[in-house]
């Protein structure tokens, strides 16, 4: 179907591919995966042909049609919802504009070929377009009121889905998507989940979303030392998988047999885990095509995060009575959130507004007024705050990381440089990395730095707005495994589905009209019907 020769990329010295030889074929879908810098995005560049190799060549099956996610948002500004998601199909957009161009300038002359495209264009389906297009800007959650309004009028989270509509739009033989998830909510993820696990044709793509790679992925497609090589299965089997590799790696003295059996289990103990599984139906091949020759250890680095406690806190914990903000426009974030948080709960705090959710955060950690309402601590907490926007924490962007680390020390001795230095190694800036000044910081490296600070101050709450954002799947994984293995109490807000559904004991929901507040899992809050009854009334 589509398919990568002798491809090599090369920027300055920096060789990001070498000769790499691949092919993806029809019927799979795969999850791009590597360290931050290992080339993800420029991959796909390059397989949509918006970027040249510096040799080697990208080859489509004759015939075949790809479709690519746009990343521009204000590409199609001028342009009408229903028609930006046609323009998906070039090949048949093209043609609807050249009968309408003919018919506009009618004569006996043309009619001829008038006829001849639109055989061309009912063979495309051509007349079912606009039907199918709104059936799929409806399923995505744009109304129909929305359907003739110019893309330039929308709002960013809708002007996403038009442009998701505009990929999947006409089932394109290979289907090329980065981060599709980003500025989606947890319905509309599931729906596009259930679309591609569907999905006949070839899908690449990047995410950071575990539960969505696991979702859609027959295979993994691994990004290291400039090369690319695929591996049957998911997100999990692969991270789970290679870690067991790893460990058995270390194993010296392990009888090869022992070790094969030992894998094998594993590889069974996987297949029975996705065969019950919901999203496994449509994605058999999958579990089929497991094998344990495809285990290998992976050369990732993962940062060692730690939540430690100074002192456990008492039974009073937090409690929020008839809090309520609005925000400068004049829009009502909630009202009457009434909270009384135990000690140990690990609370998924959401709502399909984020700005409600990050004037929450601000509020109860004491930086920004409610309009109404108060929130006491219990006198034994300390709390940690990880807010979405971390910029003020970066001002003095001449500080190097061991000197901006060194402004959260609690003791003398963490104010040393051979401490700060052990630090910063554990999260991955070792050597001279702990020297870079903090202004020449990814978004990434900010955040791991963030939670640095947040491990220092000992604390025994935890509040974390978004932290996923900006993270690779490596840090990812580390966070949710050191929230789930936390002893605290954690208030998070999050956009992927995998963190909360693992980490949260309890959802808070804050809405206009007040709270929905359940002991549940992620997934069991989700899928309650009186909880989908209550959503409704109370954003209504």
């Amino acid at each position: 179907m589509l398919s990568v020769s002798n491809l090599s990329v090369q920027f300055g010295k920096r060789v990001l591919f070498d000769e790499v030889n691949t092919k993806f074929t029809q019927g799979n879908c795969y999850g791009i995966i590597g360290a931050n810098g290992a080339g993800k995005s420029t991959f796909l560049k390059i397989l949509s042909g918006k970027m040249d190799p510096t040799s080697g060549h990208v080859h489509l099956e004759p015939g075949k049609r790809m479709s690519v996610l746009s990343q521009d948002h204000y590409a199609f500004d001028e342009f009408p919802v229903l028609e930006t998601v046609v323009m998906g199909n070039k090949d048949l957009y093209k043609i609807k504009k050249e009968i309408d161009a003919l018919y506009a300038d009618y004569t006996d002359e043309n009619a001829e070929k008038i006829g001849e495209l639109q055989v061309q264009f009912e063979e495309m389906n051509g007349w079912n377009a606009d039907a199918e297009a709104a059936a799929m800007l409806s399923n995505l959650g744009i109304k129909e009121d929305l359907h003739y309004s110019l893309i330039k009028d929308l709002d960013g989270k809708q002007k996403v889905r038009v442009l998701l509509a505009q990929a999947l739009f006409g089932n394109p033989d290979v289907l090329i998507m980065d981060e599709p998830t980003n500025d989606l909510d947890f319905e509309t993820i599931a729906w596009l989940e259930n679309f591609l696990a569907n999905y006949d044709n070839t899908v690449i793509v990047v995410s950071h979303d575990r539960h969505f790679l696991d979702a859609v992925c027959t295979h993994i497609s691994d990004i290291d030392f400039g090369k690319i090589n695929h591996f049957s299965g998911n997100y999990t089997f692969w991270y789970e998988s290679s870690q067991l590799a790893a460990k058995q790696r270390a194993q010296q003295n392990k009888k090869a047999e022992d070790k094969k059996k030992e894998l094998e289990e594993f590889i069974r103990r996987f297949s029975a885990n996705v065969a019950k599984s919901k999203q496994a139906t449509s994605r058999k091949k999958m579990i089929e095509k497991l094998n344990v020759e495809d285990i290998k250890p992976s050369s990732r680095r993962y940062p060692a995060i730690i939540f430690e406690r100074d002192r456990e806190a008492g039974d009073q914990i937090l409690n929020v009575e008839g809090l309520s903000k609005t925000d400068a426009e004049g829009e009502l974030l909630f009202s009457n959130v009434d909270i009384n948080l135990n000690r140990g709960d690990k609370v998924a705090v959401i709502s399909k507004n984020s700005k409600a959710t990050t004037a929450f955060y601000q509020i109860i950690a004491g930086n920004v007024e409610a309009d109404a309402g108060k929130y006491n601590w219990g006198v034994t907490t300390t709390q940690s705050y990880l807010p979405a926007d971390n910029s003020e924490f970066f001002q003095n962007g001449e500080l190097n990381l061991v000197d901006w680390l060194r402004q959260y020390a609690q003791t003398e001795e963490e104010r040393e440089e051979v401490f700060l230095r052990g630090f910063l190694g554990k999260m991955i800036f070792s050597g001279e990395e702990a020297l870079k000044k903090s202004n020449v910081l990814s978004g990434g490296e900010k955040v791991r730095c963030m939670l640095s600070r947040m491990m220092m101050t000992r604390a025994n709450i935890l509040m974390l707005d978004e932290p996923t954002n900006h993270l690779d799947l490596e840090s990812i994984q580390s966070l949710n495994n050191s929230l789930i293995n936390f002893k605290g109490t954690v208030l998070f807000t999050t956009h992927d589905h995998e963190f909360a559904q693992t980490v949260a004991n309890r959802i808070i929901e804050i809405t206009p009209n007040g709270v929905i507040d359940k002991y549940a899992t992620f997934d069991d809050y989700l899928d309650d019907p009186k909880v989908k009854e209550l959503r409704e009334k109370m954003y209504a």
